[in-house]
């Protein structure tokens, strides 16, 4: 299956999305199709041996509308200049229509004063009173600034569909055909004794609200890829590369991986890669959302697009053009905008129907209305009102664009949110399980503690850590790393070790100068018969001050063991009080033996420890608190963890940078921060409750417009029938969406004591 995102043009509302979602899914070969109404995107999974790019575009195009691809390798240079040139031509083209409208209705609407009011005003002209020139400034208005609506609205006739446009369409034409009849035989109205009126003026202030509605949403919903841009801006524009023992300065776009790349105090760090010589200190703030600056030295990794402070240093290219950490946290973020969360399926649903309901709802309300009254006038004006107000627009921007708002918001914090699936479901977690090592603690364990069975005779201990260090430096667990550092620091030269063997969630195992050399937990020493009782009393202390040990046997019998501490982050303990203060269930899920595991909870505030669990359990036993019906987020590394990560109903990555293109989670912390877990939870429920909020606007717009509209209130609300107002409030709703979606902009996480 091949995965693309297309950009959208011609649609007008929700309406129209659901039609392109049909027309691409009508492909044969598509598997999956969201279109996103406020980021004017469709995700496409397709399989390739069955159709392609082209048939798909071919199929918008069919169905009334255009597409084309979104191309990744030139995300990071933002729109290029010919997306820019039209999207600027458009915004322009849209705005001389607004003007041209608007004093055109202005004008009509002078001259419609008396025939609206009942009164004579002497300073409006009298020709502004004719028909005729009402007639002339009228055409206009709704076939050059308003021809979209038409257009659009004649290519969904001819799918069989209807849309936003078709409800705008009929309305305006019946008001302004029926004045148009009413300007040319005006006689007969006068030989049926009937008032010869006309609604020019209407037709041309609909159109016009409605239009500078969508200018002033088009130009709210640019705000809502504010993140994108601010990402793509990070972004250095040169790198000065050395080259032939010189100094080079190159656009971005040319440097290779295996450049080196000097960079200076104060510049941006161009691209992703391995400091080679010197040492700084780097804010990463702008990825990481920490504000910490980091010390880095040679064979750190260095992350593009962060801010070099103090030294110079000089690194080689590691990653470069899409492959930057930035440059995948864009990628991700953008898919993330264009997905679709469960609570919008209801709006779905609703705009599938929405269209047809309206214009049944139009016709229903003239019949009533000319039975009950005989008057042809007023049953019109009330029909053309439920056509003009009921807008699915609302409905559909409800969702999307606080879901671009919130995702994007994420990644100002140093938080990627995979799909707005995860973004919602966050809210409602229930219990949260925290993986203790490079979670709770920093994941950069070392020796602290070293015990043998015959003490430091004739070298015993030096020659038992040869041995250690000969086994552990074919694994790269981190407390086999942890051995082998101190293994070095005490000029140790390990052995080449035969027959290695790793046993998951138990120890490792070789064969070092004949001698079989097991090292791994107490628990697998007793499955393999041996007695660990020699070193009880040192076992004992050492989990009591919540140290990692680890056993060492020889030939079958316990020789030693070592004492591996592992510090907690700062931000641990804060956290979880944290979590606990917004009502969660913390747990805390280690391999470690339960003695060890809960001195480690009682530092961090964790009651319940799920201690002495091997790897392929971990996903188990996330399944066993789901069974309980219980929402459950698991927080790990997102290497080791990725079954329980899946497994999870939220799977949350603690990563520095670099993990982000292989974090297996719903969301990545790039920080590493635990305090990343606060802000994304206290983000979705912002989000969800700005969602909320959108969606009860949007359905109280409707469902209290629309009876008004039809005339309900007409005793007590008559003015109210006035087509003119139905348009301002059509045009009004998605504004004031979109306008809502927006304030997430200003979400900051609250500190919790």
């Amino acid at each position: 299956m091949q995965n693309t995102t297309l950009k959208l043009r011609g649609m007008s509302c929700a309406s129209c999305a659901r039609n392109i979602e049909d027309a691409i899914r009508s492909v044969p070969g598509v598997n999956e199709c969201h279109v996103n109404f406020g980021a004017e995107q469709a995700t496409v999974e397709y399989d390739a041996a069955q159709t392609d790019l082209q048939t798909i575009q071919d199929a918008v195009d069919a169905a009334g509308y255009s597409a084309y691809p979104l191309v990744q390798e030139n995300l990071m240079n933002g729109e290029d200049d010919n997306q820019k040139r039209e999207r600027l031509r458009e915004t322009q083209k849209l705005t001389r229509k607004v003007v041209v409208a608007g004093i055109f209705s202005a004008l009509l609407v002078i001259g419609s004063l008396p025939a609206m009011t009942g009164l004579h005003v002497p300073l409006i002209p009298m020709w502004l009173h004719n028909p005729w020139v009402q007639l002339v400034l009228t055409t206009p208005v709704l076939f050059w600034c308003g021809v979209s609506f038409y257009v659009n609205a004649w290519k969904a006739f001819k799918h069989h569909t209807a849309t936003m446009d078709t409800l705008v369409a009929l309305g305006t034409s019946t008001a302004y055909l029926y004045s148009l009849f009413s300007t040319f035989f005006s006689d007969f109205f006068t030989a049926q004794g009937l008032k010869s009126e006309v609604y020019y003026e209407a037709a041309a202030v609909i159109v016009t609200l409605i239009l500078l509605g969508r200018l002033l949403e088009n130009r709210a919903r640019g705000k809502t890829s504010d993140a994108i841009r601010k990402l793509i801006g990070l972004q250095a524009r040169t790198a000065r590369l050395i080259r032939d023992e010189r100094e080079v300065d190159v656009p971005i776009e040319q440097v290779q991986i295996g450049d080196v790349v000097l960079v200076r105090p104060g510049e941006k760090i161009p691209v992703d890669g391995e400091v080679i010589e010197g040492s700084s200190n780097v804010d990463e703030s702008m990825v990481t959302g920490e504000s910490v600056l980091v010390k880095k030295q040679q064979s750190d990794e260095v992350i593009g697009a962060t801010i070099n402070k103090t030294g110079s240093f000089k690194f080689r290219a590691t990653r470069v053009g899409k492959d930057t950490v930035l440059a995948q946290i864009v990628q991700l973020v953008q898919q993330a905008q264009g997905s679709k969360a469960p609570i919008q399926r209801l709006a779905d649903q609703v705009t599938g129907w929405f269209v047809p309901v309206v214009i049944a709802i139009a016709l229903l309300t003239f019949i009533i209305w000319f039975n009950a009254t005989g008057n042809f006038t007023f049953s019109l004006i009330t029909t053309v009102g439920v056509l003009i107000i009921a807008c699915p627009c609302a409905l559909g921007l409800a969702t999307p664009t606080s879901i671009m708002v919130g995702i994007g918001k994420g990644a100002e914090n140093g938080i990627l949110i995979k799909g707005a699936e995860s973004l919602e479901l966050a809210h409602r977690i229930q219990t949260i399980i925290l993986d203790k090592t490079g979670t709770i603690t920093q994941g950069k364990p070392t020796v602290t503690d070293f015990a043998t069975t015959g003490g430091t005779i004739n070298g015993n201990e030096i020659n038992l850590l040869k041995l250690v260090a000969s086994v552990e430096r074919n694994s790269e667990h981190p407390l086999a790393e942890a051995v082998v550092r101190y293994a070095s620091s005490q000029e140790v030269e390990p052995q080449e070790a035969r027959e290695f063997e790793a046993i998951a969630g138990s120890g490792v195992q070789g064969v070092v100068s004949g001698q079989l050399i097991q090292i791994g937990t107490q628990r697998w020493m007793e499955e393999l018969g041996i007695d660990p009782q020699a070193l009880e009393k040192h076992k004992q202390r050492l989990e009591y001050l919540g140290k990692t040990v680890i056993w060492i046997a020889v030939d079958g019998k316990i020789k030693g063991l070592m004492g591996i501490s592992d510090a907690l982050k700062p931000s641990s303990s804060h956290a979880v009080r944290a979590l606990q203060k917004l009502g969660l269930e913390v747990v805390m899920l280690t391999g470690d033996n339960r003695p060890t595991a809960e001195a480690i909870a009682r530092e961090v505030g964790i009651e319940r420890v799920l201690a002495e669990v091997r790897p392929d359990q971990k996903a188990a036993t996330v399944q066993k608190l789901q069974s309980k019906g219980k929402i459950v987020a698991m927080v790990g590394d997102g290497i080791n963890d990725a079954p329980a990560l899946a497994q999870a109903d939220v799977g949350i990555a603690i990563g520095t940078g670099t993990d982000v293109a292989i974090a297996a989670s719903d969301i990545t912390l790039i920080s590493g921060d635990l305090q990343g877990i606060v802000t994304a939870i206290q983000l979705s429920h912002a989000t969800i409750r700005n969602i909320r909020q959108n969606l009860f606007f949007a359905f109280i717009y409707n469902i209290a417009g629309i009876p008004i509209a039809a005339g309900i209130l007409f005793p007590i609300f008559g003015w109210l029938l006035n087509p003119i107002i139905a348009g301002a409030a059509m045009a009004f709703s998605s504004v004031s969406v979109v306008t809502n979606a927006l304030r997430l902009r200003n979400f900051r996480p609250k500190v919790i004591a």
